[in-house]
């Protein structure tokens, strides 16, 4: 048995998210059934993150094990000969059978893009938030969001339904600009964190942009983490604007490149 890894890309406008549903289109079950028509063995798969509905990916982390011999290569070429237009398969690697998907993440990438033009920009409807209710002030939305960069309990901005051992995160880098890529009517939000709680960085954004029209001042986020209660959070932003950008791993040692195992 091997261990593989692969980097995904996916629109998920039309997926119900991630996780395997009933009577449901999910990236999970159609990545699973795409893998079974080329090694004939349906595997289990393991995702870095569960992405909602409507969420997108630039580099979702999958694991599965298989039996199958195909090298690297050919597997990535087979994946995304039959895989919908909506995914990508962007790496295929071999890994140690010790390699966890999740529990050996170190750090995540997330990305939020909100429209924030006059007219509504029909070309990003599906990839952002349209904000068209006047003009947000990115300046002091990333004043503000200076007070959540650093090690907290962030269950304020943790939706309920998904249980974790614990709401402590810690969260490297949150960046907010306005124009990047000369797009003058677009606001970009990245945050980097070692994980985060359910529909943490959405939470987060809904708070903010309400300091960025005037709503709330740039004391309040840092007043609702302290207060560690969601309903002092503003409203979760949609789920179209979000991208999952990267997960970082350790350096491994990768297993012993002879036969299938080449590149």
């Amino acid at each position: 048995m091997r261990t593989i890894k692969l980097t995904l890309a996916y629109d998920g406008t039309d997926f119900a998210g991630w996780q395997i549903q009933p009577s449901s289109k999910t990236v999970q079950a159609t990545l699973e059934e795409t893998i079974e028509k080329i090694t004939a063995v349906r595997p289990s798969t393991l995702a870095s993150g569960r992405t909602d509905a409507g969420v997108h990916a630039l580099g979702q982390v999958v694991s599965f094990r298989t039996e199958s011999r195909l090298s690297t290569e050919v597997l990535q070429r087979a994946l995304n000969a039959v895989l919908p237009p909506s995914i990508a398969v962007l790496d295929v690697a071999n890994m140690p059978d010790s390699f966890h998907v999740i529990r050996d993440a170190l750090r995540k990438l997330y990305r939020y893009v909100i429209y924030n033009g006059p007219v509504r920009d029909i070309f990003s409807l599906r990839y952002a938030w349209h904000f068209v209710r006047g003009r947000l002030d990115a300046d002091a939305m990333q004043r503000a969001a200076s007070s959540l960069v650093g090690k907290h309990d962030f269950s304020s901005f943790e939706t309920s339904g998904s249980p974790r051992k614990t709401s402590i995160r810690t969260v490297y880098d949150l960046r907010i600009e306005r124009g990047r890529g000369g797009q003058a009517h677009f606001i970009t939000l990245e945050i980097e964190a070692d994980g985060f709680l359910y529909n943490m960085v959405r939470t987060i954004v809904g708070t903010l942009v309400e300091v960025g029209r005037g709503a709330r001042p740039e004391s309040w986020p840092g007043e609702v983490l302290q207060s560690m209660d969601r309903r002092r959070a503003g409203q979760t932003a949609p789920p179209q604007g979000l991208f999952l950008v990267n997960v970082e791993y350790p350096k491994v040692a990768l297993p012993k490149a002879v036969g299938y195992l080449k590149r």
